[in-house]
């Protein structure tokens, strides 16, 4: 089997996506930065690891990616409109809030008051989401969590959805620009923009090997159980 190695930290593996897209190849992450949430593997491990995977102890977790297309299209968006983690709305060049329109399957949900909102990934659920109050949800979970950032409305609360729901947003606000995220990559849009959200078309394989399991990383980078009473 052919295993895409992705050596840096979990930036590296997001930015990759977009060079494998569908092409089915596993991403194999070795940590050389800081917390490597997805990149399991220690550099001082690899010699390890690879022994593990020319033994095939490892296995194939299968990631949900979110795709984003706007009307009108964007340029700075372009063909690389993928995100393994989220995609995000945020304020651009002003200090007020804003305000983001959100329908699920072209039915109305809220217009959400805040600094921006999260549509993550199951994936995404320990970065960014989090961060904002939104649950972990278990990888291979058919799922998809809207978070609001720093909302004002202060009743909105994350959302889990079914990962087959289109998510459409249209933003306004005092400015006349708003920032879209998709994992590590920005763009600015106008506030006259329609935005939908949907997953793709295909998913991407993450390697793991036996003793890196998702409960496991929790435990582990995350402090989970980290109680005296356990």
């Amino acid at each position: 089997m052919t295993f895409f190695f992705s050596i840096g930290g979990d930036g590296t593996i997001l930015k990759s996506i977009n060079y494998i897209q569908d092409l089915n190849i596993p991403i194999l992450g070795i940590n050389t930065g800081r917390l490597g949430f997805l990149a399991t593997i220690q550099k001082e491990e690899i010699k390890k690891s690879i022994s593990s995977i020319l033994q095939k102890k490892y296995e194939i977790s299968e990631r949900t990616v979110l795709c984003i297309e706007t009307s009108p299209k964007s340029e700075e968006i372009g063909e690389t409109n993928y995100a393994l983690n989220e995609i995000a709305v945020s304020r651009k060049n002003t200090t007020s809030m804003i305000t983001v329109e959100t329908w699920l399957n072209d039915k109305y949900l809220t217009s959400y008051w805040a600094d921006g909102l999260i549509v993550s990934t199951p994936t995404g659920s320990t970065g960014y989401s989090l961060s904002c109050g939104g649950p972990v949800i278990v990888p291979d979970t058919k799922a998809l969590v809207i978070t609001p950032i720093a909302p004002h409305n202060l009743n909105a609360r994350p959302l889990v959805i079914k990962d087959d729901t289109k998510i459409s947003l249209k933003v306004s606000g005092r400015e006349d620009f708003f920032l879209v995220s998709m994992d590590s990559r920005i763009a600015t849009l106008s506030n006259d923009t329609k935005i939908n959200i949907k997953i793709a078309p295909f998913t991407i394989s993450m390697v793991e090997i036996e003793k890196d399991s998702f409960l496991g990383t929790l435990r582990k980078k995350l402090l989970w159980g980290e109680d005296k009473r356990n």
